[in-house]
């Protein structure tokens, strides 16, 4: 067969002989696969192949690499059947266009091409889908995790609010049962000082006025047709409604209710048996017992036989009455 253009032919070296060195037909294998064919300037189109032997001759012939201890070789060139058509113009370029897809076809290259494509895109959508699913996940958790620090903040806020409020709670009860105690402790205060007040009124024989603000009215003894004895048997202290009334000395209550024309009546009894006789009243707020000097027994009213609201005040000694501005007087009180 002869060599492409631009190859030169070598023939075989003579047995024992050795100069240079030259691949064989027995060392050199043909060569596999698919020859790609490039355009060369000028027209020429030469396999990669070819060139590649060519290379070798012309490295051979230059001879730059040499051997004395290896045996003799000679150069062939492989079988190119498909390749003489390809040397000229343009039905070369078809015809091996032609003859590399039936290679191709042949060794199964282009199923193979289409196989890695279609494994590199499988792979390639998996990592797609792996980042994605990864971007997700990295999503889901990032909401997750501002899910649970919301939830905390909200119960850290509510917990804030609770103890505030147990705390304000707190103060309220607090200052509320400070209030009470100090409204106890003044209430028992006065209590005290009011039955402090009353013992020293009792051991020392105090005395006190039957009311306050008052005008005297009608005196003891004075005769008219308003009374049924003919005479006032007591002292009239005008006052207004709701005046308190007490008790002139210490002593107990013997009698209080309901009594006729004196309306509602107390009767005060003291240590010497003197009765004093508090008549006309709106109300009663002590109807038995002992009572010191000063103690509010009742209050000023209207009731029986009366033309204005007013205390009928009347002492009695013995069944009898006396004159009750006189009786007061003598106790030291300014009437």
């Amino acid at each position: 067969m002869p060599a492409p253009e631009g190859i030169e032919s070598q023939e075989p070296p003579t047995a024992g002989a050795w100069g240079e060195w030259n691949p064989t037909e027995d060392s050199v294998r043909p060569v596999r696969g698919k020859h790609r064919v490039a355009k060369q300037r000028g027209g020429l189109a030469r396999s990669s192949t070819v060139l590649g032997v060519g290379v070798i001759a012309a490295v051979g012939a230059s001879g730059i690499a040499t051997a004395q201890d290896r045996p003799q070789v000679a150069i062939s060139l492989p079988s190119l059947p498909d390749l003489p058509d390809l040397m000229t113009g343009d039905q070369g370029r078809q015809a091996d266009g032609g003859a590399a897809a039936a290679a191709a076809a042949k060794t199964g290259i282009i199923a193979q091409q289409s196989e890695q494509g279609a494994d590199a895109g499988e792979v390639l959508r998996h990592r797609i889908l792996q980042q994605a699913e990864s971007q997700q996940n990295a999503a889901e958790a990032k909401a997750r995790a501002e899910a649970e620090r919301a939830a905390q903040e909200t119960a850290a806020q509510e917990a804030k609010d609770k103890l505030e409020a147990a705390r304000k709670a707190a103060e309220e009860a607090k200052a509320q049962a400070e209030a009470k105690a100090a409204e106890e402790a003044e209430a028992a205060a006065k209590a005290a000082e009011a039955k402090a007040e009353q013992e020293r009124a009792a051991a020392s024989g105090a005395y006190a006025l039957p009311t306050s603000a008052y005008t005297l009215t009608s005196h003891y003894g004075v005769a008219g047709s308003m009374w049924s004895s003919g005479y006032h048997t007591g002292l009239d202290f005008a006052a207004p409604t709701g005046t308190p009334v007490k008790a002139v000395a210490a002593g107990k209550i013997t009698s209080a209710g309901w009594s006729g024309a004196y309306g509602y009546r107390i009767v005060l009894e003291l240590e010497d048996g003197t009765e004093v006789w508090y008549c006309h009243l709106s109300s009663m707020s002590v109807t038995s017992g002992s009572v010191a000097a000063g103690s509010t027994i009742g209050r000023v009213g209207a009731t029986g036989n009366v033309t204005g609201p007013h205390l009928h005040l009347e002492v009695r000694k013995g069944g009898s009455t006396v004159d009750p501005l006189a009786w007061l007087n003598s106790k030291g009180l300014n009437v």
